[in-house]
């Protein structure tokens, strides 16, 4: 029996219509569309099934998996969080559970995968929130996070012109790839996959409001190589050993 700990409710923000806005339009589609593929590939290498996707109630990671036929259940820490992704679980193609993202409602190795995108920047207790992910995963764990080795450095500083220009952004934690991979060898024995998303920011995408000088100018920072050393978000992949 896991003792009582404090419900996580960061979840709710993003499982909004207002949070959904932030990726309006082409160039919205568009960097959803490099974190999916980014998804799908590390999950397509582990023979995955049955997924987890903790905090997913914004949909951006559950309705791509589920029609790649996945096997997905969604955990929200209230029922407020399915309303963007009802429409797929009336259809029966996503499961809705209630739940705190801190005290899993669910066996050791319920799942092929445990996914969480968008949460452990929020989250005050997010080693709990990792060692909660390891334990119900039998193969892997993927989460992102924003990188202090990027543009995210100097964020605190331009933190207040940004929540102008986006409205809804929220204070986030920025993390060191080296303290995340610690806390998940600490908790599981593992190997790590990880990926750089954009070497700008993606504040900066939103401003400039154009898809295709976008992608080309990634294009031309992913071939110089900056995006491999200095880019973020970082979508990390912990494969457990078994």
């Amino acid at each position: 029996m896991h003792s009582e700990v404090m419900i996580e409710t960061s979840d709710r923000a993003t499982c909004t219509e207002g949070y959904s806005l932030r990726f309006n339009g082409e160039t919205g589609k568009w960097m959803l569309s490099v974190q999916e593929d980014i998804i799908l590939n590390m999950l397509s290498q582990e023979g995955v099934k049955t997924i987890l996707d903790v905090g997913g109630g914004h949909g951006q990671v559950a309705i791509p998996l589920a029609h790649n036929g996945y096997d997905v259940t969604v955990l929200g820490s209230s029922a407020e969080c399915r309303k963007m992704i009802s429409d797929e679980i009336e259809a029966g193609r996503l499961r809705f559970i209630v739940g705190n993202p801190l005290q899993l409602p669910f066996p050791n190795k319920s799942f092929d995968a445990a996914v969480c995108i968008r949460l452990l920047s929020h989250t005050l207790n997010w080693k709990r929130l990792l060692r909660e992910l390891c334990r119900v995963s039998r193969k892997c764990i993927i989460v992102d996070y924003p990188s202090f080795k990027s543009f995210n450095a100097v964020s605190g500083l331009f933190f207040p012109l940004k929540k102008k220009i986006e409205g809804n952004t929220r204070p986030f934690r920025v993390f060191f790839d080296k303290e995340v991979i610690e806390a998940l060898s600490s908790t599981c024995p593992g190997t790590l996959k990880l990926k750089r998303e954009f070497f700008l920011p993606m504040v900066f995408h939103r401003v400039l409001k154009n898809a295709k000088v976008s992608r080309w100018l990634e294009l031309i920072f992913a071939h110089m190589g900056l995006t491999f050393y200095f880019g973020s978000p970082v979508i990390l992949e912990w494969i457990q050993s078994l």
